[in-house]
């Protein structure tokens, strides 16, 4: 734990007998990667946080919410687009003498634990979870977004209602290539065939103007 970052905060005013409470109100700035790989708070951003400490047996129980405007890419149609979020904290950071009570009856998830070291805690993690777990990994623009056309990738809300394709049926492709293959050879046959009488139609003239 770094106790020079902002996220860490001190409990020295915070009693330990279980009830005790204590309110805060913080504005912090995002830091790097404050999201999931197509939506995220930009790094500079501010996160609106407003939580409730409060003292129990096992730690202490943070009780809050965290407001942000978070940045994406829309999985459907690819646009851009900023989605505000506001979740709830709800977080038990406990004492580092209760885990290995935990771990003791079984709890093998206890070592994952967030925990108090020297009086203070690091909210970062706390927000981060409450924050990102919120974030769908697909987003989209809009519940209702069509998407892109399969064929010419444009959006389908910038083309018009009669937006086709001609679609091709790959099982006819072989039968269009022999379908050419017989026109090109056809055609080829028939320029064969017309050579001779034209030949002999020359002919036939020369022999004309031979006995005239």
């Amino acid at each position: 734990m770094d106790k020079r970052s902002p996220f860490v905060l001190s409990l020295l005013d915070l009693p330990r007998s279980p009830g005790s409470l204590k309110s805060y109100d913080f504005t912090f700035i995002a830091p790097d990667d404050f999201g999931v790989e197509m939506l995220k708070v930009p790094a500079g951003q501010e996160l609106e946080v407003e939580i409730d400490l409060h003292s129990v047996s096992e730690g202490v129980l943070v009780q809050g919410r965290i407001s942000a405007s978070a940045q994406g890419v829309c999985s459907r149609c690819l646009t851009s687009f900023t989605q505000d979020f506001s979740e709830k904290i709800t977080e038990l950071v406990y004492y580092p003498e209760q885990i290995p009570q935990l771990l003791a009856e079984g709890d093998e998830e206890a070592e994952d634990f967030p925990i108090i070291e020297d009086d203070h805690i690091d909210l970062e993690p706390i927000l981060r979870d409450a924050l990102v777990l919120a974030m769908p990994f697909t987003p989209v623009c809009k519940k209702d977004c069509v998407g892109l056309c399969a064929q010419c990738g444009q959006a389908w809300e910038d083309l018009p209602e009669d937006h086709t394709h001609e679609f091709l049926d790959p099982r006819f492709a072989a039968l269009d290539t022999l379908l050419a293959q017989f026109a090109t050879q056809t055609e080829t046959e028939n320029v064969q065939e017309s050579m001779p009488t034209q030949n002999s139609t020359n002919n036939s003239e020369q022999s004309r103007q031979a006995e005239v």
